[in-house]
């Protein structure tokens, strides 16, 4: 069984070892995983194939990122992997929900491994526990022939006619808001989430010079729509978000999106900002309020809205930030 290292022992070891192309079933998947992958392996000058089957798509659908991720990954004429990836989905019941990593060396199977990790940034993180196993099953080669002819690749003209293709911001609220069973995703698993106030713990207010409106510091010529957000102790502290300099994703309620990074006053930090353009989130949080960009939040206004906090959800390798009243 492995259930550290996890990463290094299945996605990696075995294309060191001579394997050429790695064939993957998995029930949900990323595209931020399988570009970080391919880099990581063509960045240590490992050459590799790798043909990925995502398999819940009939039940669960594909967010609309992921979808343009896998597309853009697999046929970008400048793509360095062009010609390294192919991405499908299973668009017939029922969904397959197996998590299969198979390697071949010179067309041959070489070494096998099936357990509980997606193809996520998470499930192979150390955020995350996993467990894999490597089995001996000639007949691996069979099921994965099983399995393909129900699918269908990523950018055939009928993938979104076929497979329920949802922006970013609908594919996260039908897994948090419209389930049955509040904070549980597709695979019945609860899905991770903190609340963080948007005004300071300790005096009860947005801060003056900081948080939302950091842009109002004195003595600083900068854009007074400047701003970060501020993670309480508890939430700093812990792995939810990863840790500087790595980015993430967030998708809001209302389907914008902003790369987003922890900064300020510790090695991991302890602040959520957006490293492009300090003042997107700034501006984001103001419109929503109903207030004039660079204007000075209060908690007055926080109140008048009906939300004095946001509240983040992991979901695979991204974050869903729900403001909504």
């Amino acid at each position: 069984m492995i259930y550290s290292k996890l990463y290094y022992e299945v996605l990696v070891k075995p294309c060191q070892e001579g394997a050429d192309t790695l064939k993957i079933i998995s029930g949900f998947a990323t595209s931020a995983m399988a570009s970080e992958h391919l880099e990581d392996l063509y960045g240590n000058g490992l050459n590799v194939n790798i043909s990925l089957l995502v398999g819940m798509c009939p039940l669960a659908g594909l967010s609309l990122s992921n979808h343009n991720g896998f597309q853009s990954i697999m046929t970008s004429a400048a793509g360095a992997f062009k010609d390294s990836f192919s991405c499908s989905y299973i668009y017939k019941e029922p969904p397959i929900h197996s998590k299969l990593y198979a390697w071949y060396k010179n067309k041959q199977l070489y070494r096998t491994f099936i357990g509980s990790a997606n193809y996520t940034r998470h499930a192979f993180s150390k955020r995350q526990g996993e467990l894999m196993a490597e089995i001996t099953d000639t007949d691996i080669s069979d099921y994965l022939q099983s399995i393909e002819k129900n699918s269908i690749f990523c950018n055939h003209h009928e993938a979104e006619t076929l497979i329920t293709i949802m922006n970013d911001a609908n594919y996260y609220r039908q897994h948090i808001h419209e389930d049955p069973h509040p904070g549980r995703d597709a695979g019945n698993v609860a899905v991770e989430h903190v609340s963080v106030p948007l005004y300071s713990l300790k005096t009860g207010e947005v801060q003056n010079h900081a948080g939302l409106n950091w842009g109002h510091r004195e003595n600083y010529k900068r854009d007074l729509n400047q701003a970060y957000i501020q993670l309480p102790p508890d939430v700093y502290n812990s792995d939810f978000f990863p840790p500087s300099p790595q980015w993430f994703n967030v998708v809001t309620d209302d389907n914008k999106s902003f790369l987003c990074r922890r900064a300020e006053k510790s090695k991991d930090g302890q602040t959520i900002h957006t490293p492009q353009n300090n003042s997107y989130l700034g501006e984001y949080f103001r419109n929503r309020l109903g207030l004039e960009n660079g204007a000075v939040v209060r908690r007055e206004h926080l109140k008048r809205y009906g939300r004095e906090d946001v509240i983040f959800y992991k979901i695979g390798d991204e974050y869903y930030m729900d403001f909504h009243v």
